[in-house]
């Protein structure tokens, strides 16, 4: 069996519809038939919320994967997706920094966690995913250095509003240093433009900028400014459990479409 395809989701600007890409994109895989696992690095812990996942449930999570070396099946959760599991956050992550100051291969625990989890699971007896996705922090840190390095591709969220374009430079020379440095084979799978209100005439102007500098990279699925987004976390549930018909439930399945058409395409 492949081993499975590693994303991380970044961007070092909060706000900008990272978790619930994360979420909902993890959702929208696991509905056609992938086993998903998603990885939540980021402190506030708000893809475990989404998911379901009380702060009460989270004994392990990503903190004791990188920083005290639990094996990952003991640290990964079912969530209320069928074939979607999660390796919860939480407040402890802030510290990793910190932690991990002295160890030279700092920014390989993430990738040597997942690797050796992989290794286990193809002998036989562990879940074998399709998909892991790396719900990253806002900051361009040291969880999502490690995040990069442990991951095949990129999956960038990217605000329709203005200044969207700001940072995006010193992300691509983060991108650029760690593939130098850390992980050659780092790829960008794809930018997916959030928060889309087509009623603004702005969106269209951030769109046509950001395809101006992208290019083909730039998904064609915009995710749609949507109440229902923003709603369902608060009830622990992706959007596509919350109200499947909803205007932004239907972008995430265009959007995990198309990320399974590049996937093909990569492959062939």
């Amino acid at each position: 069996m492949a081993k499975p395809r590693i994303f991380a989701v970044v961007n070092q600007k909060g706000g900008v519809g990272k978790t619930t890409t994360s979420i909902n994109l993890g959702t929208a895989l696991a509905a056609v038939g992938r086993r998903v696992l998603i990885v939540d690095f980021d402190a506030q812990g708000n893809a475990s919320t989404g998911l379901g996942i009380s702060r009460a449930d989270r004994e392990l999570t990503s903190y004791d994967l990188v920083v005290d070396r639990v094996d990952m099946e003991q640290t990964v959760l079912s969530t209320i997706v069928p074939r979607l599991d999660i390796v919860p956050g939480d407040e402890n992550l802030s510290g990793v920094e910190t932690e991990l100051a002295g160890d030279a291969r700092r920014s390989y625990r993430l990738r040597e966690a997942l690797m050796n989890y992989v290794d286990r699971a193809e002998m036989g007896g562990l879940v074998k995913y399709d998909y892991i996705l790396i719900d990253c922090p806002p900051s361009l840190s040291a969880l999502t250095l490690n995040a990069m390095t442990a991951a095949n591709a990129l999956l960038v969220p990217l605000q329709c509003e203005f200044l969207a374009l700001e940072g995006l430079s010193q992300l691509m020379r983060t991108v650029e240093l760690v593939r130098q440095g850390l992980n050659p084979a780092l790829e960008i799978q794809g930018v997916v433009l959030t928060m889309y209100d087509r009623r603004n005439n702005l969106s269209d102007e951030v769109a046509d900028q950001v395809r101006a500098y992208f290019g083909n990279k730039v998904y064609n699925t915009v995710i749609p400014r949507n109440v229902r987004l923003s709603e369902a976390p608060s009830f622990g549930k992706p959007a596509l459990l919350y109200d499947y018909r909803c205007p932004g439930s239907e972008a995430y399945i265009r959007l995990a479409s198309e990320v399974l058409q590049r996937e093909k395409a990569r492959a062939a």
